[in-house]
């Protein structure tokens, strides 16, 4: 490969250059994010069904901390996590069809799952 002289500039734009990062960017840390806390949220509903099968006291035990003020906010941060995260995903496989790729597009898109997302965790707490 040829030695091509570029200066003393970076090859690609670093985070430093943007005031905020871009809401494309911003989404897709956000639907990385939600990923890791599905699958946390995925070990405690096993604990959960785990303590049932254990006994009585234990269940109750288990129980009480999951229907706790603190159990009910990590479970309604965890439904809105599965619809972000759903609802990007149905944004990729459209992607992947090679639709909506343009930079407008895409930010609309992103901003339709953010309010998607907090309308239809809204509609499943209403629900239960």
């Amino acid at each position: 490969m040829a030695d091509v002289n570029r200066g003393n500039r970076p090859l690609s734009p670093h985070l430093q250059v943007y005031r905020l990062p871009p809401m494309i960017a911003g989404v897709s840390i956000v639907h990385r994010i939600t990923g890791v806390g599905l699958g946390l949220t995925a070990v405690l509903v096993v604990w959960w069904l785990v303590a049932a099968a254990t006994g009585p006291d234990y269940f109750r035990f288990v129980d009480a901390i999951m229907t706790s003020w603190f159990g009910d906010l990590v479970l309604t941060v965890s439904v809105w996590a599965f619809w972000f995260h759903f609802l990007n995903g149905i944004r990729h496989l459209v992607w992947d069809t090679g639709r909506g790729l343009d930079k407008m597009l895409a930010r609309k898109s992103g901003m339709g799952i953010v309010v998607g997302s907090i309308v239809l965790t809204l509609v499943v707490i209403l629900a239960v």
